[in-house]
């Protein structure tokens, strides 16, 4: 039979097939395991159908048939034949097991398996009489028979007693028999007799107890059995499985006998510590054994021999993980009832030299030491092992086992085998005190200890891969202690939690973990894996969150939240929200919030929500609005609520299944108007999209929370992301436009949106974010307006931004304008700084610069125009005002030669002061009064203290000589100036008001008695510069209307004063006739304006500068005074007086071409020429030939009646010494030739001709090339007219 002959295969393997049928478990059965794998080198014999039949096949045939007659005489013949056929088919199926081929054992064995399905009894019949008929069968050829046995007893739903005996004593005498098979033959038979366990386990046990009682140590095959029934979970059901421990249980209380025995304890211990082929795999016979040895053990009576015993079995090597685990089993078991004994072992064990020459060892410098290299992993694992057998014993013990795991985790060798033993102790220890009932009235002292060693064993986990469940289990453990007594306290908590959350989020992304894991030794899920890791920190935030429901536990937790939801990694925002979201949905189905207690800081949660809503990542948008929506409905639920329990005292039942919450009261029937909305509205939360969810979260939020809502997207304004810049604007937006009306404080509020508008770099995003400010600004416009104003003192472009929106709408423009107006008002004093240090020293910092320069900026933009126009009176009184403060503070008007580098950009008080009032001036329609100023060179009047005066007086006087209609606003606002405490403000109150005397409007706002009033009040001011004022105002003409003929009556002697040849005499006169003009005010001069004008003129070339400026001076204050009713004669005057200016334009005196230029001006008003806003630029600011053409072509468009006029006068100063004089006539005459070449034709003769050509010869030589190109052309085209 055991001849073997080539055949074709049938299949392809079997080794699976088998495998499956004969084990439960790889890890219980190896050796079949491998055996099944060799079975893919043998080959199945070829042809098997063809060959001949042995000898004892047909002999069995006979006698099947033989014993069949009695049977085939009342049986169908049909089923007769079909019942020999079967019969002889299996009997060929079990023969041709002998076969080599692997395919071909593969499909002889599911043909027999499914005979086995029909007719099971048959095939066990069969495979009996084989086993008989065969005794010299080969041993390879039994082992796959008891393969098929164990597979058909498997699969059979019943076996009837008599194949159970016979099949048990078949297992148990192959089960001890030694073949060349060794312990593969002895596993195979030995699962014949599992299989008939499944069928008949108690006679089977009841075997196994009488061989291991025999008092011989027990044959390796029983304690195998004995083994996988043990760990087997699917052999026995639960009742059977409890019979078996008890009985398991007596025979251990039955072999404490053998303890004594040497014979039998010295096998035991050899047993036990004899190597495994497989180091990291321990077959199921030893497993058994330290189960058994640690049962033997705790029967055992004598505490001595308990103690022996165990320190024996910690004396031998700890090398191999499966025997450290082993031995803490034993530990354990014998610990169930000595407890005491247990650890005094451990202890004494712990002490002994060669574990204390091990603790700080890493390399252990000799062979041997291995031995004990783990040591204290084995006495980690023992601690964990007690904890579960002793059960509610171990309470007492807790603190102690604590100490010492603590202990051996900082000075045992820290490697990966102490770091899972510590592990799976911590696990074990845990999960014994949860399920003792008795735990939670035991306070536990070591907690921090053991805290603080999961801590440190999970910052050592590495940050870049995932490859082991360390980080799972470790947070499952810190779960479960977190339930235990005392709790932590908020500090160790917050570590705690730090730890865990930063050592599961910041894990690289799951591609690039998949990546790592392909270097790691072990395979393993990747994604499973930290989906597990996930839902331990998940279950950590629950249980701290049901330890604790309080509002403040929820903050601290989502305090730490937070920081990972403001990441700028997509996956650590992912995990974050997902992890927030988990618990929030918990807290919405469990109700564990205390509804005693309010909220606390939810709005930087809303916010952030609301942000990540829209972030790129798709799962973390789901898993924010999910979040939210959850969060809507908690919230909704609370405050609802907090609102009715006032009302009766009712609670929330356990939420259902769907989510639903009951409200239990003593009335079933009662309901609650309140939370019955909750209820209808939360099949409604899920279906709304972000921005209705966050709208309808918003109307549930106090003003503080709705504050932390725009704090934490003022806070996003500033991210790098511009997603989330974007997004943020967009929650600033809807929050403010829905609740900004609501919010208490929004002064630092205002200022964070301010600093962070210049990080804003989309348009889209930048205009929503002003746009907010702008609602916001509706109804906090006074606060945010002050602290934009203590924000910065210089305004960049984004800060310009921010005020335009501020006063985009018209009634915040004017309330913004009165902030600026009332801090304009404010003395000026040197900020401190904000630690309280005194000011700095090397520059001054005035509180209301920033209102000037804000003023500044202001005045030129849309937003603030009509504002601006409405606010003018009182804004030019408060920069006048504040022009004086400064002045008073003695401040540098600019920055000193070694800052100027640093500070070029920062200008003076004094300077942003001046050109604040020069644009208030130029921005609201006063330009006028802007250009008599400008012309007059009056602004550096404003820079010094002692001229102030004088540049007062010139602006209200050059308000009177334009008729500026602010005249009548401004009035009514000097009266109550002149009352103020500040004498700056009474000072410019008086400067005005003697100036408007002369104003013709002032009779109408102002009645006389009112004035003199005023005046005479002024008199007894402090200030003697009032004083003085007020009794010139006294002495003003509009009180003493005789003084006009006497002022008049003196001008005729002032007219023949001109003769004097002093020049000092000269200019005086004619200044104080300048002065009579302005004292007589409305009254004018009459008649006597022609001998003014005359005198005027005539020192107008003057070889003096003195007298040449103030004759026209003199003019110009002429032309004012007379304008609008000057005589015909004047006119002329005028008329002839614009070339003279015109030409002094360039004349070498600075002061004489500022006073031509106001001249020439006031003659252009009274001779009403129009772009006169033109003129007056050109005058002041414009330079070279363009700018003498513009005025030629005006002076000649307006004056072609006095046309030989103005070219005689141009001739004449031909002859001029002054060059630029001369040359300034020459560019006249050049252009009156080029256009008005026939009329100038029919004035010049031939000296004045010879006179421009020799002229134009010599500007051919000017040093400035535009004059020396304009006299070449002038002088080739003076050559062609001339020859016509």
């Amino acid at each position: 039979m055991d001849r073997q002959h080539p055949e074709k295969p049938h299949g392809r393997s079997i080794a699976d097939r088998m495998s499956s049928a004969v084990s439960q478990s790889p890890r219980i059965f190896p050796h079949i395991s491998e055996s099944m794998k060799d079975l893919s080198c043998w080959k199945v014999p070829q042809n098997s159908a063809r060959r001949a039949r042995p000898a004892h096949l047909s002999t069995s045939l006979l006698r099947k048939s033989q014993s069949s007659q009695a049977a085939l005489a009342s049986q169908d013949y049909k089923v007769f034949l079909k019942k020999i056929y079967s019969t002889a088919f299996c009997l060929k199926m079990l023969r041709d097991l002998n076969d080599s081929d692997p395919s071909r054992l593969k499909y002889i064995v599911k043909k027999i398996k499914d005979m086995a399905d029909e007719a099971p009894n048959l095939v066990l019949e069969t495979i009996h009489d084989y086993f008989v008929d065969n005794p010299q069968m080969s041993t390879q050829h039994r082992l796959r028979l008891f393969h098929v046995l164990e597979a058909v007893i498997g699969a059979s739903d019943f076996l009837e007693q008599t194949w159970e005996k016979i099949f048990m004593n078949l297992a148990l005498e192959n089960m001890t028999k030694s073949t060349e098979l060794e312990d593969t033959y002895q596993d195979a038979a030995s699962h014949v007799l599992l299989a008939v366990c499944r069928h008949s386990w108690r006679a089977v046990a009841q075997h196994l107890e009488t061989e291991v009682l025999t008092g011989v140590f027990p044959h390796r095959s029983l304690l195998y059995v004995m083994g996988v029934l043990t760990s087997n979970q699917e052999l026995l059901s639960q009742g059977e499985r409890a019979c078996w421990e008890e009985q398991l249980t007596r025979i251990a209380v039955k072999s404490v006998q053998f303890l004594n025995t040497d014979v039998w304890s010295k096998e035991l211990l050899w047993t036990l510590t004899k190597p495994d082929p497989m180091h990291h795999w321990q077959p199921p016979e030893k497993a058994f054994l330290f189960v058994y040895y640690g049962l033997i053990l705790q029967a055992e009576e004598n505490y001595t021999t308990v103690r022996t015993h165990l320190l024996t079995l910690l004396k031998t090597s700890h090398q191999w993980p499966k025997q450290r685990e082993g031995i803490a089993l034993t530990v354990g078991l014998a610990a169930a009832r000595h407890l005491d004994d247990a650890w005094a072992v451990l202890e004494q064990f712990g002490r002994s030299a060669p574990i204390k020459a091990n603790l700080h060892s890493v390399y252990p410098k000799k062979s041997q030491d291995l031995r004990w290299k783990w040591a204290s992993s084995t006495i980690l694992l023992a601690y964990g092992q007690m904890a579960v057998k002793a059960k509610a014993h171990i309470l007492p013990w807790v603190d102690n086992i604590l100490s010492r795991m603590a202990f051996y985790f900082h000075c045992g060798s820290w490697d990966e085998t102490l770091k899972q033993s510590f592990l799976a102790a911590t696990l074990m220890l845990v999960g014994a005190i949860s399920r003792n009932e008795g735990a939670h009235s035991y306070g536990f002292s070591q907690l921090t200890e053991l805290f603080q060693c999961l801590m440190v064993l999970m910052e050592k986990e590495p940050w870049d891969a995932l490859c082991t469940s360390t980080r799972q289990q470790t947070i499952h453990a810190i779960s479960s202690l977190c339930k235990l007594r005392p709790p932590l306290d908020s500090e160790k908590k917050s570590r705690l939690l730090s730890t865990c959350l930063r050592s599961v989020l910041a894990l690289p992304p799951l591609d690039e973990l998949e990546k790592h894991s392909c270097f790691s030794l072990e395979l393993c899920d990747v994604q499973a894996l930290y989906s597990k890791t996930s839902e331990a920190l998940d279950q950590l935030l629950q249980t701290l969150i049901t330890q604790n429901p309080t509002a403040d536990e929820l903050h601290a937790l989502l305090s730490h939240m937070l920081i990972w939801l403001a990441s700028e990694r997509t996956h650590e925002r992912q995990r974050a929200v997902h992890s927030c979201t988990v618990l929030l949905r918990f807290l919405s189905h469990t109700c564990h919030l205390d509804p005693k207690e309010d909220f606390k800081h939810i709005g930087r949660l809303v916010g952030m929500l609301a942000l990540l809503c829209q972030d790129p990542n798709r799962a973390t948008q789901c898993s924010s609005l999910e979040g939210l929506e959850h969060l809507y409905q908690l919230l909704l639920r609370h405050r609802a609520t907090s609102k009715v329990e006032a009302l009766a005292p009712k609670q929330l039942s356990q939420a259902s299944k769907d989510g639903a919450l009951l409200w239990s009261s003593g009335d079933p029937k009662a309901t609650l108007p309140t939370h019955q909305k909750v209820l209808l509205q939360k099949d409604c939360i899920f279906q709304l999209s972000s921005s209705q969810v966050l709208k309808g979260i918003m109307k549930h939020l106090t003003a503080a929370e709705l504050t932390d809502v725009i704090w934490t997207a003022t806070d996003g304004l500033g991210s790098a992301s511009t997603y989330c810049v974007q997004a943020a604007t967009s929650v600033l937006l809807t929050a403010i436009q829905e609740h900004g009306a609501k919010l208490e404080t929004v002064g630092s509020l205002g200022r964070a949106i301010h600093l962070q508008i210049c990080s804003v770099r989309t348009p889209q995003a930048k205009k929503k974010a002003l746009r907010a400010i702008t609602l916001l600004a509706r109804n906090h416009t006074p606060e945010l307006a002050a602290t934009f104003l203590d924000s910065s003192i210089a305004l960049d472009s984004h800060a310009f931004l921010v005020w335009r929106a501020l006063g985009a709408e018209q009634p915040a423009s004017r309330l913004v304008l009165a902030v600026l107006l009332a801090r304009l008002q404010e003395r000026p004093l040197p900020l401190r700084a904000l630690d309280g240090s005194p000011p700095p020293k090397d520059k001054a910092c005035l509180r209301s610069l920033a209102a000037m320069q804000t003023l500044l900026e202001l005045q030129i933009t849309r937003e603030f125009k009509t504002a601006m126009q409405e606010a003018y009176p009182q804004l030019l009184l408060a920069l006048l005002t504040q022009t004086h403060y400064i002045l008073e503070l003695n401040l540098p008007k600019g920055p000193q030669q070694s800052q100027e580098a640093q500070e070029v950009a920062t200008p003076s008080p004094q300077s942003t002061l001046l050109g604040t009032l020069k644009s208030l001036l130029s921005t609201t329609g006063h330009w006028q009064d802007f250009a008599l100023l400008e012309l007059q060179g009056a602004w550096e009047l404003f820079l010094t203290k002692d001229t102030y005066p004088q540049g007062v007086g010139l602006l209200a006087r050059a308000m009177v000589q334009t008729r500026c209609r602010q005249i009548r606003v401004v009035l009514p606002q000097l009266l109550p100036a002149l009352q103020s405490q500040e004498e700056p403000e009474r000072k410019v109150a008086i400067l005005f008001l003697t100036e408007f005397l002369y104003s013709p409007t002032l009779p109408e706002v102002l009645s006389e008695q009112d004035v003199l009033t005023a005046l005479a009040q002024g008199l007894r001011d402090p200030s003697p510069e009032v004083r003085v004022l007020s009794l010139q105002g006294l002495g003003n003409i509009l009180f003493h209307p005789e003084k006009g003929s006497l002022l008049r009556g003196q001008l005729r002697l002032f007219l023949q004063a001109f003769s004097q040849k002093s020049e000092p005499a000269v200019v005086h006169v004619l200044r104080t006739v300048s002065d009579v003009l302005q004292r007589l005010g409305p009254y004018g001069v009459g008649a006597q304006s022609l001998g003014v004008a005359r005198s005027a003129r005539a020192f107008f070339d003057d070889e003096s500068d003195r007298i040449r400026a103030a004759a026209m001076e003199l003019f110009g204050d002429l032309v004012a005074a007379m304008a609008g009713r000057e005589p015909r004669s004047l006119r002329t005057q005028v008329h002839q007086g614009m070339v003279p200016l015109l030409l002094h334009l360039r004349d070498r005196c600075p002061a004489v071409v500022t006073q031509a230029k106001f001249a020439f001006y006031r003659c252009t008003v009274l001779l009403r020429w129009p772009l006169r806003h033109t003129l007056f630029c050109s005058l002041t600011w414009e330079r070279g030939l363009s700018t003498r053409h513009f005025l030629w072509t005006s002076l000649m468009t307006h004056s072609q009646k006095t046309f030989s006029i103005h070219l005689t006068q141009a001739l004449s100063y031909l002859h001029s010494h002054h060059h630029h004089i001369k040359t300034w006539a020459a560019l006249f005459l050049g252009y009156t030739i080029c256009y008005y070449h026939q009329a100038v034709s029919q004035v010049v003769n031939d000296t004045d001709t010879k006179l421009l050509f020799s002229t134009f010869e010599d500007l051919k030589k000017d040093p400035e090339p535009g004059i020396r190109e304009f006299a070449t052309k002038q002088f080739s085209f003076l050559q062609e007219v001339t020859a016509r």
